[in-house]
């Protein structure tokens, strides 16, 4: 254990002996077992350096917002690829690239679960939520059975057996039950020794209360780079063979793992980074914006942009600045290495302003009615600066975009709307297999074929993601009605 003298002069040195303000009233066992452990594990340097950033991140926040408009420029066409405006052989192609390198075991999936479901009005991790579909799944199930489909599928087109690793960056807060939810359900059928890993990312934040602890807050989802590091997963990754990485939130329900159109657009553009984008939906819409910033790949927040540029429209009608950012992106693992090696401390902090309950000079709890404490983020996309050949990849909202971020009493990105996105998804693709729907009475339901996802479909069927669509061809189901793996047997009998 390192000597309770050296704990204090690396505190005196960061400029935080504050934090021993209690120490005299702390019994021997709590000095011992809890804050002198903790406290072991922090770098002086890095402490004092991290509260320096804080406070210059903060200033910069206060200064007048720098508009970015004449330093901007779109996506080059070269380097945009789009499901809705490329070729179908185009796309089969890519379709068949991505495979191959699937079915070779040089694809991996990578979750970026750490943040709980505090605007949900939960306290477990996202993953675990379940939107109210008539089957009960949660994301992590659908999102499990979707690897085991893109396994599927490729193995069946390269006649070999192949492995999609799922890597789950969590935090502190969302290790423990991520961990027990997946062994309390079998792993969803995926190989735990091959598919499932966990690793943790949060920096430290100290909570100088008279019951001794060092507290933890999520450092945001670009602490992904240094966890895998401090978590030897690019180790494993090389160790398994992996060269391409797809990295995503937990929160869209509409997520494609392991896209293999993406994979193999990126790959045949030789692209190091990329990004799937949606359409924006309006001008101002509050999503960041895919682009250059003299010369470099970034997002720009709609914030940082005037009306009048935001407006701007090609020749095709459509806005110039229109790849909305959806959190979805390819990585090399040779990218991820140079990212871990050189650039991780050149990435930029955004700042949040927290409440932070603190203790105040007589000990006693206070919780603030206005923010006051200062936190540093980093974002996963804040890479995209590092890349030599970035590409960004434009796909319809309706097929593969609906966070889930916030309690049904908002008017945007719940439950609900996350519900709807996919079971309007799921009806489109029964009536592509020509399927048709009753009612109770057994009367036919009238189709409405260009459903949006913004409206509830006319009937409700959810179908695995096991792709047992094609089982409802030209067959009468009531409504609601649930494709799993179960009912394939009957249908394959009627």
């Amino acid at each position: 254990m390192v000597p309770e003298e050296e704990i204090w002069a690396r505190l005196e040195q960061a400029g935080q002996s504050h934090l021993l303000r209690f120490w005299a009233e702390l019994e021997p066992e709590e000095r011992s077992a809890l804050l002198l452990e903790s406290l072991a594990l922090l770098e002086a340097e890095e402490l004092a350096d991290h509260c320096r950033r804080a406070v210059e991140a903060y200033a910069q926040e206060q200064r007048p917002l720098e508009r970015l408009d004449g330093r901007m420029e779109p996506v080059p066409p070269e380097f945009l690829g789009s499901v809705s405006r490329s070729e179908r052989a185009t796309l089969e192609q890519w379709e068949e690239e991505g495979f191959r390198q699937i079915s070779q075991n040089k694809v991996a999936v990578l979750l970026l679960a750490g943040g709980q479901g505090t605007r949900l009005g939960v306290t477990y991790p996202k993953g675990m939520y379940n939107v109210g579909l008539p089957s009960g799944k949660t994301l992590y199930q659908i999102q499990a059975e979707r690897i085991r489909r893109v396994e599927q599928l490729a193995g069946e087109k390269h006649s070999t057996k192949c492995t999609v690793p799922w890597y789950i960056m969590t935090s502190e807060f969302t290790l423990g039950p991520t961990e027990k939810f997946f062994r309390e359900h079998n792993y969803f059928n995926l190989d735990k020794s091959n598919e499932v890993l966990e690793l943790c990312s949060g920096n430290h934040w100290v909570n100088d209360t008279p019951t001794p602890c060092l507290f933890h807050a999520i450092d945001g989802n670009g602490g992904l780079y240094r966890a895998l590091v401090d978590n030897k997963i690019l180790e494993d990754m090389e160790r398994r063979g992996v060269r391409y990485i797809h990295v995503y939130c937990v929160d869209n329900i509409l997520v494609k793992m392991a896209d293999p159109i993406f994979i193999g657009f990126c790959v045949s553009k030789g692209a190091d980074c990329g990004a799937k984008v949606v359409e924006k939906a309006y001008p101002m819409e509050p999503v960041g914006v895919v682009c250059r910033v003299d010369g470099v790949y970034q997002v720009v927040e709609y914030s940082e942009i005037s009306l009048e540029t935001a407006q701007l429209q090609s020749p095709d009608g459509r806005l110039v600045y229109s790849a909305g950012n959806i959190c979805n992106h390819f990585l090399t693992l040779r990218f991820l290495h140079a990212v871990a090696q050189k650039f991780e401390g050149q990435l930029k902090c955004h700042v949040a302003i927290k409440k932070v309950p603190y203790v105040d000079e007589e000990g006693n709890l206070v919780k603030p009615l206005k923010p006051n404490g200062i936190k540093l983020e980093k974002f996963v996309f804040d890479v995209f600066q590092f890349s030599k050949n970035f590409v960004a990849f434009e796909v319809l909202r309706e097929e593969e975009f609906s966070p889930l971020k916030n309690a049904d009493t908002a008017n945007k990105d719940t439950s609900t709307t996350a519900r709807r996105a996919l079971l309007s998804q799921h009806y489109r693709w029964a009536l592509k297999a020509r399927a048709r729907f009753i009612d109770e009475n057994g009367s036919r339901i009238p189709e409405k074929p260009n459903l949006s996802g913004t409206e509830d479909p006319p009937a409700v069927c959810e179908i695995s993601p096991l792709g047992l669509e094609t089982y409802m061809k030209t067959k009468d189901f009531p409504s609601p009605f649930i494709l799993d793996e179960s009912q394939v047997e009957l249908l394959q009998k009627a």
